[in-house]
């Protein structure tokens, strides 16, 4: 048996709760709270604004609900009286007012605390994208924007609009004020930010930062920003955008003072700016932990720590087709994943926080890995595959090598499982490689080493799916879209035989860890285990309704586990061919299946974007099984001694806890069988409690069903709808149906005992009449 957890996320639009210790982004119609300490989304709920533990949404409907997103429950809904959808969120600092702004060009505030609207403010052209208040409250100001570009700041007391700020010829994007409220910094998509006076409510400077800005931050005065760059008392700021880095600017002489440097990011060229998916897209500050929060085209939120812009964590979202999945790390803690990119995720399964691989320029199909689980092998579409390192204290992943020769793309890759360290490659271009790794493997920042091809070999006449290394480094297995499964020496790639049988193409093949065993799993539905010494068939597993598409070894051998395009998982024991448990855990195709070094977890992931990380209770399960029979033999042993000491409503008692109908009856019978029987009877079952006579009730409609039994239920029935009125009774759970159970049961009893007393009546006028004749006889 099995459990399961998921990884999943999707961000769109992103908040963050006041204390830092949550984060709230939309995924399709649901608002998802992501635990920042763990990465977990610990709370679903269905644009977000959010404080403590309050939190509005607004949905297409034209509704606002508000919700204690603690409890997942909406405490409140109403009409956001806005024509359109509400296109923007935010509350004051105090939590109480709520401002929103429409796609009809109106803004509605709304008191929180006694529930209505305050405020419906017009003015503005088209989408209202962005508000904001002043975090002076005293000022009763806010801030918006909307479709004309312009910065309009309205004055709460009138209702009206005291100046329109005018400087971008692009949406704005994002707001920040300095601490003491007096300066107003903005940015927009036309690259460029400007600072504001607010005082005297006009332009300061306007700083070009030549990329489309997202978010812009005011760095406090209080911190130390040196090593960022700042140099003087000056207010700075920092900026994300379409460039995909952070930069931090000089206000008073509109001079960039710092970049950041992404190490294991790809080179764009300079004329990619725009699309970028590496491109930011928020930028949120934490004040109290000091962090900075951003999020990228590719859903990927970063947070960074101050003031060195670490990366702190990192959360992965939307993820696409999982291809394939390894567990990596000694203790096999954490997991690389490969999706429909170019890009490697490695997640820290503890925290959840994801480290990005780059490296392949085109969608990488297979992984692999080596056996000390701190190295693993990918390949992709780009015709090449790597070797990466995984440093096992930092848990930092860099590449140590490369490779290159296949003419298509390579889409299956395995490792040595020994000491020696060898890969082999099956591609499309229907050949095998096996490649030599160097000896001495490059640090972090150094180049990668170049893999040296030891042999190749045309292996098959289509697509090399799948190719598998034994567990002693002397052979390779082989699969193929022709239909074939082939063995291979590795010593010198000769041929040592061919296993046929499949109707269609074979997409996994896969060694056994303890015999000499063969299981391929083939796009006809069926698994085959073969025997190495003659190549012969031994066993076909069949259940899937669709293609297998990747196959395992688990129970230290003793069992399978096979995933289909049907979305399924199949546990299978090899022994009796028995599919003994299926997960219906995907709702597509399952591409990825991985079991860890200790045999008792194991990683799926599918074409739905959901990566579910199984654990084995199966020891936990026998555990709980023999701890609960023990029991039962010790309440079975205590029930005895009980009723020969007539200790009955005890007995009783313990025998209703076993939930077992067959012994409560027992009792019964036991307690009818007294001298005193119906006054005992009486007695122990009037002074039950309430969820023992509803099972006692329960079982009486299972005893009515039986003749031998039926008198004990009925004596039981006398007592509770002699003593219990019809409300009482109804109270009880599933009373209704246990009654109108036991309905047509006693019909039929009472019909039979009034044919049993009918026949004894017979009887006995017939032994009178027979008597009586026999006295006139003599």
């Amino acid at each position: 048996m099995f459990l399961s957890f998921f990884l999943t996320y999707a961000f769109v639009i992103l908040k963050i709760s006041r204390d830092e210790k949550y984060i709230f982004c939309t995924c399709g119609p649901r608002v998802n709270v992501l635990q920042i300490s763990d990465g977990k989304i610990v709370h679903s709920i269905e644009q977000v604004s959010v404080f403590s533990l309050i939190l509005v949404t607004a949905s297409r409907a034209l509704l606002l609900k508000q919700w204690d997103w603690k409890q997942e429950k909406c405490t409140r809904s109403w009409r956001a009286i806005h024509n359109v959808p509400v296109a923007s969120m935010t509350f004051d600092s105090t939590s109480t007012l709520l401002a929103t702004g429409g796609c009809d060009g109106t803004i509605k505030l709304w008191d929180i605390v006694k529930q209505y609207c305050t405020h419906n403010l017009k003015g503005s052209s088209g989408v209202v994208h962005l508000v904001e208040f002043h975090p002076d409250i005293s000022l009763l100001q806010l801030f918006s924007s909307s479709l004309d570009c312009a910065i309009r700041i309205w004055d709460l007391r009138t209702s009206k609009c005291i100046c329109v700020l005018e400087s971008h010829y692009s949406a704005v994007t994002s707001l920040a004020f300095s601490p003491d409220g007096h300066t107003l910094i903005s940015s927009g998509r036309d690259k460029i930010c400007t600072v504001w006076d607010l005082v005297q409510r006009k332009e300061k400077r306007t700083v070009p930062v030549y990329e489309a800005v997202e978010g812009v931050v005011i760095l406090s005065a209080n911190e130390d920003y040196s090593q960022l760059g700042v140099k003087s008392k000056d207010l700075h700021f920092i900026t994300a955008g379409s460039k995909g880095v952070l930069r931090v600017w000089e206000s008073s002489t509109a001079r960039c003072v710092f970049t950041q440097t992404l190490p294991s990011a790809p080179v764009s060229s300079p004329e990619q700016t725009d699309g970028d998916p590496l491109s930011l897209v928020y930028c949120l500050p934490l004040p109290l932990s000091n962090r900075l929060a951003t999020i990228t085209a590719e859903h990927n939120i970063l947070l960074y720590q101050l003031p060195l812009l670490s990366v702190q964590q990192q959360f992965v979202g939307y993820s696409d087709d999982i291809l394939d999945v390894r567990f990596l790390g000694k203790e096999d803690t954490h997991i690389v994943v490969a999706t429909n990119s170019s890009q490697l995720k490695v997640f820290e399964l503890a925290t959840s926080s994801c480290q990005i691989l780059y490296g392949h320029t085109d969608t990488v199909l297979s992984l692999d890995v080596f056996r000390k689980l701190s190295m693993f092998a990918s390949c992709a579409k780009d015709k090449s595959l790597r070797v990466w390192r995984m440093d096992p204290e930092t848990g930092h992943v860099h590449c140590v090598a490369q490779g290159h020769g296949h003419s298509n793309a390579v889409g299956s890759i395995s490792c040595s499982r020994l000491k020696k360290a060898f890969l082999a490659s099956g591609s499309q271009d229907c050949t095998i490689k096996v490649w030599d790794l160097p000896d001495d493997l490059p640090a972090v920042g150094e180049e990668p080493a170049q893999l040296v091809t030891r042999i190749t070999e045309k292996a098959h006449d289509k697509d090399v799916n799948s190719v598998a290394i034994s567990p002693n480094d002397k052979v390779l297995a082989s699969g193929s879209q022709d239909r074939t499964a082939k063995l291979w020496s590795l010593t010198d790639m000769s041929l040592l035989g061919v296993f046929r049988g499949h109707r269609r193409g074979i997409w996994c093949v896969q060694f056994s860890p303890v015999d000499q065993v063969l299981a391929t799993a083939s796009a006809d539905g069926s698994v085959k285990l073969w025997g190495l010494h003659d190549f012969s068939c031994l066993k076909t597993f069949e259940g899937h309704d669709a293609s297998v598409l990747k196959i395992i070894f688990v129970s230290r051998g003793t069992q399978l586990v096979s995933g289909g395009s049907d979305g399924l998982v199949k546990l299978w024991t090899i022994k009796t061919n028995e599919c003994v448990k299926t997960f219906d855990a995907h709702q597509d195709k399952v591409w990825a299946l991985h079991g860890s070094s200790k045999d008792d977890r194991m990683v799926t992931g599918s074409a739905d974007s959901n990566i579910a990380i199984w654990k084995d209770i199966s020891e936990e399960e026998l555990v709980e099984l023999q701890a609960k029979q023990e029991d039962q033999i010790l309440k079975k042993q205590e029930l005895s001694n009980l009723l020969h000491e007539k200790k009955y409503l005890k007995a009783l008692g313990i025998a209703i806890s076993l939930d077992q109908p067959h012994t409560v009856l027992k009792v019964i019978k036991e307690i009818r069988q007294d001298e005193e029987g119906p006054q005992q009877l009486e007695k122990t079952l009037l002074r039950l409690r309430q969820d023992q006579k509803e099972s006692v009730l329960r079982y009486c409609a299972v005893w009515n069903t039986n003749a031998r039994s039926c008198l004990d239920a009925q004596a039981v029935l006398q007592v509770l709808l002699t003593h219990l009125s019809p409300d009482d009774l109804l109270q009880f759970q599933g009373a209704r149906t246990h009654l109108e159970g036991l309905i047509p049961y006693t019909e039929r009893h009472v019909q039979r005992i009034t044919r049993l007393l009918q026949s004894s009546m017979f009887l006995d006028y017939m032994w009178q009449k027979m008597r009586v004749t026999g006295a006139k006889d003599r």
